[in-house]
């Protein structure tokens, strides 16, 4: 993981809230598609989810495919937004 890598996983840790559901306590969660074995996203591809929300997206059957990844897409918008508002992200 690159510098900058680090300095984004650690700028997501901040968020103390699932961005989704708003639960306390979030793990660092990679959006679940265009990798392979041993391979993950890009960071800024990641989203401030609680264990619940995490495993719902990446395993439950409650939703279809399209739809688990319409809300991590959602996840990751609202994670970027948190981030803005927080200025560890900068609009040019």
């Amino acid at each position: 993981m690159t510098a900058a890598e680090r300095k984004w996983c650690d700028a997501v840790h901040t968020i103390e809230c699932c961005v989704l559901c708003h639960a306390f306590g979030i793990q660092w969660c990679h959006r679940n598609e265009g990798k392979g074995m041993g391979l993950k996203t890009k960071p800024w591809m990641t989203a401030a989810l609680c264990p619940s929300c995490h495993h719902e997206i990446d395993n439950g059957h409650k939703l279809d495919q399209e739809h688990r990844r319409a809300l991590m897409d959602r996840a990751i918008v609202l994670t970027h937004a948190r981030l803005i508002d927080r200025g560890f992200l900068r609009l040019a």
